[in-house]
């Protein structure tokens, strides 16, 4: 097995500082993003004892008596994959009220338990929960992120830089996992992503509900990663299934219970009727989309449709990845009214500034590309920030009235 590199996680403050004053921190996301490496990179040296609910005779005393088992436990402990036991979350409840100690739990899951009330509701007030993602390109490049804050502080220069041209398709097709870069691009790679899945549905979806179609799950999967970017339409992925299409809804949920799956809000104003409510689908990760469509660096960039398509994917879920370590709250949604106007990405700073982020594969920007940027900075009045579109092209620059366009690069390079 190859040795799986190591990059910078810029979520390792984040972690440190909730250590520090929260008894309970749950690091959460997809399975292989990292967070059992960065769990220990921060617990070891603290001296934190790590426990994997992977392994079966731990799982098993966990749930043969959670309160015991806690109770066992030394002073600071990691607990890995601890949705896999769920009685535990009341145990960690009885001995944190026992006992109030910033930091004596470390707690990892691939499972969201915000979609679950009651795990949640148990260590309300007593746990931190941290949201970790696949690697960012910032992380790749081992470049601390400064694009959020230049969209919304307008720090966008006059500038040219290299085109990425072929590296563009490179980067969305290679994802964030770290296991799946540790291989060579292409079939190694794929069978990779191709595990990897087989085994999530195996083992964690079937431990979140017990349903009696896993085998529609991946190919389900492979339907949405073709939606990606697209506004969801249940009846479109219930089609070749013959399944209701509440169970389709049911199974998307549940997919995004393990965050393969993300529901992006649509942004809505009081000062505008006529905007389209529909919620846009992505895929968590556009390298595992790629892997599902059965498609390299090479067909994508062949595919100008479906480049444009995973580029926008790939832009929102970088922008959602250095969003999560952010000192400020952001939030994203997507606009589009009934005339057909849209921006890609609508992203929230707390609630007094919005920014727009609309996504092109082409090499050109012209002033029509800004048309639903306008309007959203019409509708937004005093709150809006800034706008850019991102495109992979070679020259930063203005539009007035605080539009830029922006090569993609600057994403992850100096904005």
């Amino acid at each position: 097995m190859p040795e799986t590199p190591f990059y910078p996680r810029y979520a390792g403050p984040r972690l440190t500082e909730a250590l520090a004053d929260s008894p309970v921190v749950l690091i959460h996301g997809p399975r292989q993003c990292g967070k059992t490496t960065l769990a220990r990179m921060v617990g070891d040296p603290r001296g934190y004892t790590y426990v994997s609910f992977d392994d079966d005779v731990a799982r098993g005393a966990a749930e043969a008596d959670s309160m015991g088992f806690v109770a066992d436990l030394p002073e600071r402990a990691i607990l890995d994959e601890v949705q896999r036991v769920p009685a535990l979350f009341t145990a960690l409840k009885t001995a944190v009220d026992r006992k109030r100690a910033a930091g004596r739990f470390m707690l990892t899951g691939s499972s969201n338990v915000l979609l679950v009330p009651k795990l949640a509701d148990s260590l309300a007030g007593r746990m931190e929960i941290l949201r970790l993602h696949p690697l960012a390109q910032c992380e790749l490049v081992r470049r601390p992120p400064r694009f959020l804050d230049a969209l919304f502080e307008g720090g966008f220069k006059t500038r040219r830089t290299e085109r990425l041209s072929g590296q563009l398709a490179e980067r969305i097709a290679a994802g964030g996992y770290p296991a799946a870069l540790a291989r060579p691009a292409g079939r190694r790679r794929t069978a990779w992503y191709r595990d990897y899945l087989d085994a999530l549905v195996q083992r964690d979806v079937r431990d979140l509900a017990r349903i009696g179609s896993l085998d529609a799950l991946p190919r389900l999967l492979g339907l949405a990663a073709a939606h990606t970017a697209r506004l969801l339409n249940v009846t479109d992925l219930a089609a070749p299934f013959q399944l209701s299409r509440p169970t389709i809804r049911d199974y998307v949920t549940l997919l995004e219970r393990v965050f393969l799956l993300e529901r992006l809000a649509p942004w809505h104003s009081n000062r505008l009727s006529r905007l389209v409510k529909t919620p846009k689908l992505h895929l968590g990760d556009a390298g595992l989309a790629c892997a599902l469509l059965g498609v390299d660096a090479a067909a994508l960039a062949g595919d100008r449709p479906l480049l444009g398509q995973l580029l926008e994917t790939f832009v929102f879920q970088e922008l959602r990845r250095q969003a999560s370590w952010h000192d400020e709250p952001f939030s994203f949604y997507h606009y589009r009214d009934k005339d057909g106007a849209e921006v890609d990405i609508v992203i929230e700073r707390g609630p007094r500034a919005l920014a727009g982020v609309e996504v092109k594969a082409a090499a050109t920007v012209t002033a029509a590309d800004f048309r639903g940027l306008r309007k959203l900075k019409d509708a937004a009045g005093r709150r809006f920030a800034g706008g850019v579109v991102l495109y992979d092209g070679e020259t930063s620059a203005s539009f007035g009235d605080g539009l830029h366009a922006v090569p993609v690069r600057a994403l992850w390079e100096s904005a």
